[in-house]
């Protein structure tokens, strides 16, 4: 962390001194910027290769660094009214429209202005992530013998055999499709399964990244309800009758964002509605590794326990490591298999080689489970800070539900608070929070927040940003 805020500070310095040089003037040499600023040979390698990034710069290896010619510029005059025209004619015959937004993903992935407590990130905290376990991996990765080669389409055998594993059942690594994050294997699977102007049930509340695809895709999101039990079987097999739909997309584990786990007596209902419909149930299986060390055993993925191939599986490694650690698996018997295959090669060729290399070194290596028993403590401590703190700032907001896994808390607003003023005035007192209605792809019942314990520096920014909420809530 220290280095990259080195590197940031002296780019912006050596940014600001650039009116010193004409253009194609030389700059200082490395080892009297290294003596200038004190800084190592590797945060002065970084920097110039910040601003040769931007355009300022130009290196000539053996000759040193100078300052580039600036490009000229010329206004932009078009007209781009007519994609408007464009846009919306495409789409005129579609039975569902494809508009696509994605207000409520980017939401999750803007980095919040300075000084602003984050309860809306979706990934651990940089201090939570195996910062150095993954570049030890990525760095042994990279000397593999054939790392930097075109990997299998399917992915790397090795790899599929750990994804083919951590399911269970008689899944095996042939069931298995390496793929780029759990939202591309998402969009993969949705695309693969439901033709456009087709109903899709989904979960109500469910995660708006999921309602974004199916929209993209043309898809019909239909809800069903869920309870602290998750998906309430008898309203599923109303909607499939009602409907005709032949996919459900699930989170049977921590569901997002109530983070209801789907009780014992319903996961072979709800695969027999399903099987008797003649559809499929997507399951997304997105945070098993962020379980909290209270949670006791986890039940098993339902595609453990579904030798049909009703169950497409999607999981990943992203949420245990980092927003940047891509690589997720698509796992499914029969036909359906081969059609995911398809779809994801035209989309996406496959996933980097060395990238899969790297995940196999990560989870291969001692310091993986202690990185998943040292972030089961700390969600657990993080969780308890944030109820604690809710139940003393904010008693009024209801929590019905405690998950023991997951890195989030889903709160239902006092009758007559309106979401949105609220999570504005909280954004105005420095803490940023998830409005409910983005979950609903109906009208909701109530006003909701989701609020992120992962994505904060600690226990401290917690209690600080509940405080905050409090004052908020005062004021809207």
């Amino acid at each position: 962390m220290q280095e990259r805020s080195s590197v940031s500070e002296l780019a912006n310095h050596l940014r600001s001194e650039l009116d010193r040089y004409s253009p194609g003037g030389k700059l200082p040499s490395s080892r009297a910027l290294v003596e200038r600023f004190r800084v190592s040979p590797v945060t002065v390698t970084r920097a110039l290769a910040q601003l040769t990034a931007e355009g300022l710069v130009v290196t000539r290896p053996g000759a040193g660094a100078f300052r580039a010619t600036p490009r000229a510029t010329t206004a932009a005059t078009g007209d781009t009214s007519w994609q408007e025209v464009a846009l919306s004619a495409d789409g005129a015959a579609d039975v569902v429209p494809r508009t696509v937004d994605a207000s409520a993903v980017l939401a999750t992935l803007a980095v919040p202005p300075p000084g602003v407590i984050e309860f809306n990130g979706g990934y651990l905290h940089p201090s939570l992530q195996p910062e150095r376990a993954m570049a030890a991996a990525l760095s042994r990765a990279g000397r593999r013998p054939g790392a930097w080669s075109r990997p299998p389409i399917e992915g790397l055998p090795e790899l599929r055999e750990w994804f083919a594993r951590g399911i269970g059942g008689s899944v095996t690594a042939a069931d298995v499709l390496v793929g780029a994050g759990g939202q591309t294997a998402l969009t993969t699977a949705l695309r693969a399964l439901a033709p456009p102007g087709a109903p899709v049930l989904v979960e109500s509340p469910t995660y708006p990244g999921m309602l974004a695809i199916a929209r993209a895709a043309g898809l019909r999101p239909v809800p069903v309800p869920v309870d602290t039990d998750g998906v309430r079987p008898a309203l599923l097999a109303d909607a499939f009758h009602a409907t005709g739909a032949r996919v459900f997309v699930c989170q049977p584990l921590f569901q997002n964002p109530t983070g209801a786990v789907l009780a014992p007596a319903r996961r072979p209902e709800v695969l027999r509605i399903a099987r008797d419909a003649g559809a499929f149930v997507i399951e997304d299986d997105f945070v098993r590794r962020l379980v909290h060390e209270d949670a006791g055993p986890l039940p098993r993925p339902l595609a453990a326990d579904d030798p049909d191939g009703v169950v497409v599986h999607v999981g990943s490694l992203t949420k245990a490591t980092s927003p940047s650690f891509r690589v997720s698996a698509l796992t499914a018997h029969g036909p359906v298999l081969q059609r995911l295959r398809a779809i994801q090669v035209v989309d996406t060729f496959f996933v980097p080689r060395p990238l899969q290399e790297a995940a196999l070194e990560l989870v291969g290596s001692p310091a993986w489970p202690r990185h998943l028993r040292a972030i089961s403590a700390e969600l657990k401590t993080r969780r308890d800070t944030m109820t604690a703190a809710l139940r003393l700032e904010l008693p009024d907001f209801s929590l019905p539900h405690i998950p023991s896994g997951g890195y989030h808390l889903w709160l239902r607003l006092p009758a007559g608070t309106e979401e949105q003023s609220l999570t504005t005035a909280a954004l105005r007192a420095g803490v940023s929070v998830t409005p409910g209605r983005p979950y609903f792809s109906a009208e909701p019942p109530a006003a909701h927040i989701r609020l992120s314990f992962a994505a904060v520096a600690g226990t401290g920014e917690i209690v600080e940003g509940v405080r905050r909420l409090r004052a908020a809530y005062g004021t809207g």
